[in-house]
């Protein structure tokens, strides 16, 4: 079985986090999207300290399937240079992971 993994991203705002989780969803290349609650992040941009508003997304995917995920997300995403970051997933429930696989196509 593909490994499953989740993606982490944040976007500026519901709206377009949401239209990410339904494109990533009607493609078949995510399970599941969960759009968390708005947070506050602070970081370092060209030089400055910057602080947003975000909306922090987990995307459940396979790992197979990321690069298509990391593809969609940059094409979609406003900002210049989107945080997508992939973190493979050691364990879990079996029925969940096999869930995973079998609402995601590859291709």
């Amino acid at each position: 079985m593909d490994p499953v993994c989740l993606v982490v991203s944040t976007l500026p705002d519901r709206d377009s986090a949401l239209a990410l989780a339904h494109a990533l969803l009607e493609q078949r290349i995510a399970a599941c999207v969960n759009l968390l609650s708005e947070c506050a992040s602070v970081y370092r941009w060209q030089g400055e300290i910057e602080t947003a508003n975000e909306v922090p997304m987990l995307i459940k995917t396979r790992e197979s399937l990321y690069p298509q995920v990391e593809e969609l997300i940059r094409r979609l995403h406003p900002y210049e240079v989107p945080e997508v970051v992939m973190l493979r997933v050691s364990g879990g429930l079996p029925g969940y992971l096999e869930w995973v696989s079998q609402e995601t196509v590859t291709g």
